[in-house]
């Protein structure tokens, strides 16, 4: 049986608490939906700047996080996120965009990639798949976004790509893949299918079940991984989380559970100064 990676550490957030022994200096982790600011139907610790929340909730929610985590909020960099598989080079010169308004955030970008300290990579879901990336010899630490369409473009094994050419070897690449909708709660029909087969090999498992006419229940967690397997990655390096967003729902908003009304968590990967 699985062990969970992620420990709730406090009501509003979970770490990745082997990486955080591993490498004390790296702040790693998910949030909660729990003890923010906002009100229904995104309460309460709504980190989205873009679903129709008032921003000054919003706001109030990331510096809350802000101080928990001790890393300040004007070091933190977001992006616009398209469902899409472009992954941005971030530095100092980046830090604070995203991080307080929407409009400053990365346009059209689903993964951040930095070896620089000070700056904490974030990334929302609710539902989708958070992928972090760590290669620590050569200080390289990657978030990325990965609902199907992500998925399905190789958002994962394009981050792998980015590290190698960074110096990074991919056998020594660690990977953690967040929590996201399980393959239980997650109906797709034959077009996103379709997609997945041009993805995957004729020898490798599908990770996905047929449950009706053109109804299909579709594993992100089991589709990243065979992904990253082919890009390298060792199987042993890959951590998988066993929370559900949509299941759980006492700890995370879920897009498909509340009919597309609802906030967001955050995905936070950063090393410390």
């Amino acid at each position: 049986m699985l062990s969970e990676p992620f420990k709730q550490s406090n009501e509003s957030f979970l770490l990745v608490e082997e990486c955080s022994h591993s490498f004390p200096s790296l702040t790693i982790g998910f949030t909660t939906k729990n003890n923010g600011f906002s009100k229904k139907p995104f309460h309460s610790f709504n980190m989205g700047l873009h679903v129709d929340d008032l921003d000054q909730n919003v706001i109030k929610n990331r510096q809350k996080l802000s101080d928990l985590l001790k890393f300040p909020l004007n070091k933190w960099v977001g992006a616009q996120q398209t469902h899409e598989t472009t992954i941005q080079w971030v530095t100092q010169e980046d830090a604070g965009y995203g991080s307080s308004d929407y409009k400053s955030a990365l346009r059209k970008t689903d993964g951040l990639m930095t070896n620089q300290s000070g700056i904490l990579l974030t990334m929302c879901y609710a539902d989708c798949v958070p992928l972090y990336f760590i290669e620590p010899e050569s200080n390289l630490i990657g978030i990325a976004h990965a609902g199907w369409k992500g998925s399905v473009g190789n958002i994962a094994g394009k981050m792998v790509e980015k590290f190698e050419a960074s110096g990074a070897t991919p056998s020594k690449i660690r990977v953690v893949i967040g929590p996201s909708i399980c393959q239980s709660c997650y109906q797709v029909n034959h077009i996103v299918i379709d997609e997945i087969e041009k993805v995957l090999s004729f020898d490798q498992v599908r990770p996905y079940t047929q449950v009706g006419h053109d109804q299909f229940q579709l594993d992100l967690h089991k589709l990243n991984t065979q992904l990253l397997l082919n890009s390298g990655i060792l199987r042993n390096n890959i951590t998988l989380s066993t929370y559900c967003s949509s299941c759980d729902d006492h700890l995370f908003y879920s897009h498909r559970r509340d009919n597309g009304k609802t906030g967001r968590m955050m995905s936070f990967i950063g090393w410390k100064e």
